[in-house]
C-alpha cells in the first residue's frame, strides 16, 4: 500500500511558476514509476508527467513540453512537477499517481494508487 499527498498547488497570475510535491509514505516508493495527472473542470482527467524508477526516463504530455519538469528524491519518497510559464489552461487539479511499471502509454485507468489532488488556478 502506498499513500500518497499532494501539496503546493494555489493561485497564481499566468506566466507564474509553482512547484507541486507529492510524498509517499508506504511500502517500496523506490519500485514505483510516478506522474502527473490534471482535471479541469467539466473534462476527463488527463496525463502530464511521469518519471521511472530510478529515475532515468521521463515522459510529457505535448501541452507541457519544455514548461513542466517532473523528478524525484527516492531518499525523500518524493517527486516534484516544477511548472513554469503556467498559462489559464493549465488550471486543474492536479493529482499524484503510482504505477507499478514503466510504460510510454499513461492512461488514467493505468495508476493503482493515487493522491487526494491539488488545485492550481491561473489567472490571466
Amino acid at each position: 500500500q502506498v499513500q500518497l499527498i499532494e501539496s503546493g498547488g494555489g493561485l497564481v497570475q499566468a506566466g507564474d511558476s509553482l512547484r507541486l510535491s507529492c510524498a509517499a509514505s508506504g511500502r517500496a516508493f523506490n519500485m514505483y514509476s510516478m506522474g502527473w495527472f490534471r482535471q479541469a473542470p467539466g473534462k476527463e482527467r488527463e496525463f502530464v508527467a511521469a518519471v521511472s524508477w530510478p529515475a532515468s526516463i521521463t515522459l510529457y504530455a505535448d501541452s507541457v513540453k519544455g514548461r513542466f519538469t517532473i523528478s524525484r528524491d527516492n531518499a525523500k519518497s518524493t517527486v516534484y512537477l516544477q511548472m513554469n510559464s503556467l498559462k489559464p489552461e493549465d488550471t486543474a487539479v492536479y493529482y499524484c499517481a503510482a504505477v507499478n511499471v514503466w510504460t510510454a502509454e499513461w492512461s488514467p485507468k493505468l495508476p493503482k494508487y493515487w493522491g487526494q489532488g491539488t488545485q492550481v488556478t491561473v489567472s490571466s
